[in-house]
C-alpha cells in the first residue's frame, strides 16, 4: 500500500514540475496572492499553485486573521518578485509544496510573526525544531494569531468545524 502511495506522490511530482526538480531549489515570479499560504508564480514559462510547505495560515474566513497573513503575504512577495522554491512534494490538489525563498525563508517569517502556525502534521519535510521553535517565539511575544490567549482556532480545526 504504501509504495502505490508513492508512486502516486511521484506521479503528481512529475506532472507538476520538469523531472529531477522536486527536492532542489527552482527560480520562479510571483503572479499572485491565494491566501496567507499559497501563491500563484510563474516558472519556467508555466503558471503554477505553490502551497507553502509545513506551515498553515489562518482561513480567510476566520475575521481579520485571514486576511491579515493574505496581507503580510502580499506584502512580503509582491507580483513580479523573483523567488526561490524549496519544492517538497505535490499535494492532493495538484500544487507544488515548497518552502519560499526570498532574501529570507517566507514560510518560517510567517511563523516567526504570527501570521501561520507551524502545520505538524507536515512538518517532515522541512526543518520541524526551527519552526517549532519560531512558533513558539511568536506565541511568547503574542505576535498575530497569538495576540488571543492560547492562539486563534487552528486552521486545521477551522476547516474540520466547517466540513
Amino acid at each position: 500500500m504504501a509504495s502505490k502511495v508513492l508512486l502516486v506522490v511521484a506521479a503528481l511530482t512529475a506532472l507538476a514540475w520538469p523531472a529531477g526538480v522536486a527536492g532542489q531549489g527552482v527560480t520562479a515570479m510571483v503572479l499572485s496572492i491565494g491566501d496567507g499560504d499559497t501563491i500563484r508564480v510563474r516558472q519556467a514559462g508555466k503558471a503554477l499553485t505553490v502551497r507553502l510547505a509545513c506551515i498553515d495560515a489562518p482561513e480567510t474566513a476566520q475575521g481579520t486573521y485571514g486576511q491579515q497573513a493574505r496581507s503580510y503575504l502580499q506584502q512580503r512577495l509582491p507580483v513580479g518578485r523573483e523567488i526561490g522554491l524549496e519544492v517538497k512534494t505535490t499535494d492532493r490538489y495538484g500544487r507544488s509544496v515548497a518552502e519560499v525563498i526570498s532574501e529570507i525563508n517566507i514560510n518560517l517569517a510567517m511563523v516567526e510573526d504570527g501570521q501561520a502556525f507551524a502545520y505538524r502534521q507536515y512538518l517532515s519535510g522541512c526543518n520541524a525544531q526551527e519552526y517549532l521553535d519560531a512558533e513558539y517565539r511568536a506565541s511568547r511575544r503574542r505576535y498575530g494569531v497569538w495576540q488571543v490567549e492560547g492562539g486563534i482556532t487552528r486552521p486545521w480545526d477551522f476547516r474540520r468545524g466547517r466540513r
